[in-house]
């Protein structure tokens, strides 16, 4: 047990056959309310309070679980923030027979401390222990920023798109009607669905909205659908024993191969009441697998003039953007392209991936000292194919005008030799920019280099947390490869600034080399040494320089 963190809740549950569908798997909604309940446990562990769930992050299921098997959930809370907390889910698969282990799904569920009515319940802060630990309660910021936004990000994309809709055509296909598809239930919430509050468990409503939601899929294919997806949701409200729960569903689309399902689910208290409350809307992914295991080609959907074509074009916005989130967000870090197409509909997932990717890098344990040279220390970390530095220094400047100086890279030429110039592109947002950067450093080729940088700046959300100022490689249709520059390309870097006092800051650079930057490396160790210490003395004296002239802008602000 020893290392093991104080809110960790591990469950495991046999799958016997009052678990399963008719093919002897593991029901989707059995396993979200084993999902939620491992959470809630761990949250409320921390807590010391009733917990209740307030989102779910989206939930990709990679396999099915059979008759027999033992489902083993690991759950342990990220991060606390106010009176919310972000849990991490670990979901995966174990046969007795053979011993096989098999990762199902990870899942990040929010949940809210309740105290007594009318009391507001502040959370103590975690402190994180191990490299993850530390790693995920930085990087569950970022998750937190990311779902305030995202609808934000769905309205965005469809204002951006074409009004009218445009039914996809497919040969030979069936079309159904997506009124034919439409499912609607209700459920009775009994004392064994709540909790000792006598609160509805999430888990519960999201196992009934799964129930329906199969349904209406089961009814466009002919067929029984496998659950793929969930896409990220919020609970709107609670519910209580004794309401009645009224479950709708239909199939918004159906592409190629996947079906977006939309499911809500609405509460009221007595039998003849008028008005009900919303608790809770999901989309769902189905798919429908052949004998050996391949998604079958689905039938068209036609949608129902009004709401039905505004659901088919949202189902088509959000596809796009789950694409986006998955492609970008659920990558491992040496799995994601160096240049990632930048676009507005995934400009909040890369902005996410390049200032996680640096926090990662940060919480990584095992730098090594490889010089020290009067204030400048220079540590280096070496893990698979990639080589990364960390050059720090303690500067005589309070942290925000540290981070405001170098998080424009158009000044950056005054510290920085090897920058010629950097164009501001595109401001994206108050957070994110987009630089064209031109570089005095040749390449192979004997031409100089530029670059197309994504900067993401994010300022501490709790006391403790560094400024962070990210940079990585984006690829834009208006700055394409020019044939007199060497197109460069930059992984991850940035800075990293922790105030030591009013006036006093520990400022960091990092940088993870590529693997074309290895061999360059490897055979000027000490002369890259050398360079990384004057630069860094240079963008000190940069710092010291323009802080005063800095304090007298903020000020005529």
């Amino acid at each position: 047990m020893g290392g093991r963190s104080p809110t960790e809740v591990q469950m495991s549950q046999l799958v016997l056959p009052c678990h399963t569908n008719h093919r002897g798997e593991l029901s989707a909604g059995q396993l979200l309310k084993w999902i939620d309940t491992a959470a809630c446990l761990s949250a409320e562990r921390h807590a010391g309070c009733p917990c209740v769930t307030a989102s779910m992050d989206d939930i990709y299921f990679e396999h099915t679980i059979s008759v027999g098997q033992v489902v083993n959930i690991k759950a342990k809370v990220n991060r606390a923030f106010n009176s919310s907390m972000e849990v991490g889910i670990q979901v995966s698969y174990e046969d007795l027979c053979s011993g096989k282990h098999c990762s199902i799904c990870k899942a990040y569920a929010t949940f809210v401390a309740q105290g007594p009515p009318g009391t507001k319940v502040k959370l103590k802060p975690l402190a994180p222990q191990t490299e993850e630990e530390k790693i995920e309660h930085s990087i569950a910021a970022e998750r937190r920023r990311m779902r305030l936004v995202h609808k934000d990000t769905l309205k965005d994309l469809l204002t951006r798109s074409p009004r009218d809709t445009e039914l996809e055509t497919r040969d030979g296909s069936v079309v159904v009607p997506a009124e034919k598809t439409r499912v609607e239930s209700v459920e009775l919430v009994l004392p064994p669905h709540a909790n000792h509050q006598g609160n509805t468990f999430g888990g519960q409503i999201m196992a009934w909205m799964e129930n329906v939601a199969t349904i209406a899929a089961s009814r466009l294919c002919h067929a029984h659908p496998t659950l793929r997806a969930i896409e990220m949701f919020h609970f709107r409200g609670p519910s209580q024993v004794g309401d009645r729960l009224v479950l709708k569903a239909i199939v918004n689309n159906a592409f190629k191969n996947s079906m977006e399902v939309g499911v809500c689910a609405e509460a009221y208290d007595q039998e003849m009441s008028v008005s009900r409350r919303h608790i809770n809307s999901a989309f769902m992914t189905f798919v429908v697998l052949d004998e050996e295991g391949r998604p079958r080609t689905l039938p068209m959907v036609v949608p129902q003039p009004g709401d039905g074509e505004r659901r088919y074009r949202e189902a088509s916005a959000r596809k796009k953007i789950r694409l986006d989130r998955k492609y970008v967000v659920s990558c491992k870090q040496n799995e994601v392209p160096l240049s990632v197409p930048w676009d507005q509909s995934n400009k909040v997932y890369l902005s996410y991936n390049n200032v996680s990717a640096l926090k990662t890098l940060v919480a990584k344990a095992n730098w090594a000292l490889a010089r020290e040279k009067e204030k400048v220390r220079i540590y280096t970390l070496e893990e698979d194919k990639f080589l990364s530095f960390r050059i720090e220094m303690s500067v005589r400047i309070a942290a925000g005008q540290a981070f405001s100086l170098l998080s424009d890279l158009r000044r950056r030429h005054e510290w920085d030799r090897h920058y010629a110039s950097a164009e501001l592109v595109q401001q994206v947002d108050e957070d994110d920019a987009i630089y064209h950067v031109l570089s005095q450093t040749l390449s192979h080729e004997n031409k100089p280099q530029d670059f197309v940088i994504l900067a993401s700046r994010r300022k501490p959300c709790d006391k403790g947390d560094p400024y962070v100022v990210a940079f990585r490689s984006v690829t834009l249709p208006t700055h394409p490869a020019c044939p007199s520059f060497t197109r460069g390309e930059t992984l991850c870097s940035g800075f990293c600034v922790w105030p030591e006092g009013e006036e006093t800051s520990k400022v960091a650079y990092y940088n993870q080399a590529t693997p074309g930057y290895l061999a360059y490396v490897t055979t000027n160790v000490a002369g890259l040494s050398s360079d990384f210490c004057a630069t860094f003395e240079a963008c000190e004296r940069f710092l010291l320089k323009n802080k005063d002239d800095l304090i007298a802008r903020l000020r005529d602000l």
